[in-house]
């Protein structure tokens, strides 16, 4: 149990990434008669995996800010890699000194708020990113339920930037009951029969949520606003009607338009919940994954003038549809003929070891005699011819404007046609780049666009990341 801490120490930002496709839930009954259901789920992009989704939730939460993150931690069941760190890639994409620590907590649904606790009860400044992806067999509740999706919580101290929610109270409650699990290699997870887990995660529930409030000298009337978030969607409804909070209003939880996205869900609900919150509310968090979490916050002066780089709810707001043939094809439940030309081959580690500013984090470079900007970086200046006189020219975070489009129907995509634009960027610089999360026909010349973190292809298991454009909030709309 959390010893209570002195000082002001909690969350000094949060943002959630929700990926732009949307899957209508009565496709899936409409398809095969069964299965379905209301509302809408989020589907992350052929080209976007965890890490990709977790680079975006923390550009989300780290822009606009001057805080730094003294470690990074990095929490998904579904890792792009294993062996591999998948943090590592975070790090070099948000450009984090060598010295910060990137570390995984993967595997398990309850690494995401483990990550989260641990932070808390931690010194030091912390990024803590989750991200998942939630599949299942065609018409089974896990298909229609589940989402995609990620988001990132910088926790510390006032010391290190203004606290938006103070962390007042924790307790956990932890068994050892099969509930839900899948292995290793698996594409979906199975669960027990779901009044087994009931019984147990509401007596766990019941235990840690008293245990938190007395730590934190509350009654259940003190609650403001109650999330209650969990994969057992039954032993959350019910632990919820039983925990007393009458004054409380009930956050939401996300799972009717983006789904339920496993490691990230409390993370990503918080974040939303936080984006409309009060000074000095009561927000009480109670995760239910192997046992119950339950971390209770109080809001501070400083939430009232904080909005993260793009909101939840925008991006919620700012979906497009999916059709299901294309679900499951971006799922690799039904495999399509891919364009008849050969797979390109796995990137060589040494260039990209060369290159990761570049590659990772967008960074051309600024000849510092004559201000000319160049992508990709180089040695030689494109004006006056000067060497080695350069400066890193970060551009991830700038936006441009299309000034040419060509759509690509032969060469190889999992999902063509591929659609590329010649982007002129603000401030100088000129680059052919991939578009995503758009349709091609849709484009036009003039349109204004912003760079995302994504995923080229993988061959030989190798995922080559890199930086394509979207079109930019707004446009299209």
């Amino acid at each position: 149990m959390l010893t209570r801490m002195s000082g002001n120490r909690g969350i000094i930002r949060a943002a959630g990434y929700v990926p732009y496709r949307r899957l209508d839930r009565s496709a899936i009954a409409k398809t095969f008669g069964s299965g379905g259901g209301r509302g809408t789920r989020a589907v992350a992009g052929f080209d976007e995996d965890t890490t990709t989704m977790g680079v975006e939730a923390a550009r989300f939460a780290l822009r606009g800010g001057e805080v730094t993150a003294d470690a990074l931690w990095f929490a998904t069941a579904s890792p792009a890699y294993l062996d591999k760190t998948n943090a590592c890639t975070i790090h070099a994409a948000l450009r984090l000194d060598t010295d910060v620590p990137a570390l995984d907590f993967g595997g398990a649904l309850r690494s995401g708020i483990g990550a989260l606790r641990t932070a808390l009860e931690a010194n030091g400044t912390t990024l803590v990113v989750a991200s998942d992806t939630r599949n299942g067999l065609p018409t089974s509740g896990d298909e229609s339920a589940g989402g995609d999706g990620a988001a990132a919580v910088l926790v510390g101290s006032d010391d290190a930037g203004p606290v938006i929610a103070e962390l007042i109270g924790a307790a956990s409650a932890t068994e050892e009951f099969i509930d839900r699990w899948r292995a290793p290699g698996s594409p979906r997870s199975k669960q027990w029969e779901e009044r087994f887990g009931e019984t147990k995660y509401v007596p766990l529930g019941d235990r840690a949520w008293n245990a938190a409030l007395k730590q934190a000298e509350l009654s259940p009337g003190d609650v403001n606003l109650l999330l209650v978030t969990g994969m057992h969607a039954r032993a959350a409804k019910a632990l919820a009607g039983k925990l007393g909070a009458v004054n409380a209003a009930s956050a939401d939880d996300l799972t009717a338009t983006v789904g339920n996205a496993g490691t990230a869900q409390p993370l990503l609900a918080l974040a939303h919940a936080l984006e409309s919150a009060a000074p000095d509310q009561v927000i009480a968090l109670v995760v239910l994954a192997d046992g119950v979490e339950v971390l209770l916050f109080r809001t501070t002066a400083a939430i009232a003038g904080y909005r993260p780089a793009r909101t939840v709810a925008s991006q919620i707001a700012g979906g497009a549809d999916l059709p299901y043939g294309k679900f499951l094809s971006w799922k690799e439940i039904v495999t399509l003929e891919p364009p008849r030309r050969p797979e390109p081959d796995r990137i060589s580690a040494s260039v990209s070891g060369r290159t990761e500013e570049w590659k990772y984090a967008f960074v051309g470079s600024r000849d510092r005699s004559s201000g000319a900007l160049h992508l990709p970086p180089t040695r030689v200046s494109r004006v006056g011819d000067t060497i080695d006189d350069m400066e890193p020219a970060p551009m991830a975070d700038i936006e441009g404007t299309i000034q040419i489009i060509t759509i690509d129907r032969i060469a190889y995509s999992p999902s063509p046609p591929i659609t590329f634009a010649i982007v002129d960027f603000d401030g100088g610089g000129r680059l052919p780049v991939e578009m995503t999360d758009v349709n091609a026909d849709d484009l036009k010349i003039g349109d204004r666009v912003e760079m995302t973190f994504r995923k080229l292809f993988t061959a030989d298991d190798i995922h080559n990341y890199f930086w394509k454009a979207r079109l930019a909030p707004g446009v299209g709309e």
